[in-house]
């Protein structure tokens, strides 16, 4: 016997989730707002932060945060809010709370990797469905796997990471109408990337009751703060609400949530600049023989290259990091992922990828 064996088999044979190092890089490899604060809307913050009562738990001032997300956000007034460190936890609290004997969660792939890990996680079992080559939802495969297998939690990320595009709605809306003809089971709208995106689901939100919104204020520009919010029927929310940790949002996040809730027309025009960088990106990319980038609605772009190990190595020494998703799934052979950063830190992308970018591309989806 060892100590090990305390531990589910399936969780021993899990690997932790790896965090690269990004001291003294161009950190281009995790999809985070480049820009920070401006020095007075920071001294601002600071002073506001170090008046918090840090000896208390967490109070009443949540309820003032749920209202600014509402009218930031604006939810709909019959749709119930719930709150999670990150919208990771939330993932994980519908995980736990639909985990019931057999319970399914499906998801396309490639796709966000923490929907089979929190479902694994929770003994549920993953159903993947993987796109067409193009990246598009196979939608007869996908409505074939939900008759088949019922899933209790079906996630549709819009738009997807990390392939970066927005599906097409008349998919979408059969694969809803899939999940409603089974009589049970949730679809999870996941709007991570909502800031960059052309199109939202919140105007059919009340078209569908089974349906849940889930966003974040990491690519708002808050990835520090750990803050997500899911809205949709009120009493399909209170479930998830009942599995939620008491005190799971720190007197720290919330103040400093509302803070950024009440200068949000900067960080919208954050959001603006990212998104006339990707444009300019996306047109470079184009000029570039050994690179085939895929439409972006995020902060980041998906780009098949001839040898994705040796791209990511030669980018690392020159200073520049972002990620290798080529072993991710079969769909992604040879595709990095690179994160719209700040004018300069594209400008020293561009160069580098123009000179690394040289031979024309041969690879192809395996």
């Amino acid at each position: 016997m060892s100590l090990l064996d305390v531990f589910r088999p399936d969780v021993l044979a899990m690997h932790a989730y790896h965090v690269q190092d990004a001291a003294g890089y161009i950190k281009l490899d995790a999809m985070e707002n480049p820009f920070t604060l401006p020095a007075a809307l920071q001294a601002e913050l600071g002073q506001r932060l170090g008046r918090v009562a840090l000896n208390r738990y967490p109070g009443t001032r949540i309820n003032d945060l749920h209202v600014a997300l509402r009218s930031y956000a604006k939810v709909p007034s019959d749709c119930g809010l719930v709150l999670g460190n990150g919208s990771d936890e939330l993932i994980s609290l519908l995980s736990v709370a639909c985990a019931k004997p057999g319970a399914v969660a499906l998801a396309p792939l490639p796709g966000f990797v923490m929907y089979e890990a929190f479902a694994k996680q929770t003994g549920m079992r993953f159903v993947g469905v993987p796109l067409t080559a193009d990246f598009e939802l196979d939608t007869p495969a996908m409505l074939a796997a939900i008759r088949e297998h019922k899933p209790a939690i079906t996630y549709i990320a819009y738009p997807n990471n990390p392939t970066a595009n927005l599906w097409d709605d008349a998919a979408i809306e059969q694969i809803i109408d899939a999940v409603a003809a089974n009589g049970e089971g949730l679809v999870v709208m996941d709007e991570a990337y909502q800031p960059f995106a052309s199109k939202s689901y919140l105007d059919r939100l009340n078209r569908h009751p089974h349906v849940l919104l889930m966003r974040t204020l990491s690519k708002f520009g808050l990835a520090g703060v750990r803050l997500g919010y899911m809205m949709g029927r009120k009493d399909l929310i209170e479930q998830v609400e009942k599995v939620r940790p008491p005190y799971n949002i720190s007197v720290l996040n919330t103040e400093a949530a509302l803070f950024a809730l009440e200068h949000a027309d900067e960080f919208a025009r954050q959001a603006e600049v990212i998104k006339s960088e990707r444009e300019r990106l996306l047109a470079a990319l184009a000029q570039m023989p050994g690179a085939k980038a895929y439409p972006s609605q995020a902060n980041m772009i998906l780009v098949r290259v001839n040898d994705a190990a040796a791209v990511f190595a030669e980018l690392k020494a020159r200073g520049i990091l972002i990620k290798n998703v080529s072993g991710l799934h079969r769909l992604l052979a040879n595709c990095v992922r690179l994160t719209v950063g700040l004018p300069s830190e594209n400008d020293a992308l561009m160069s580098a990828l123009a000179d690394i970018l040289r031979e024309p591309l041969t690879s192809s989806p395996a």
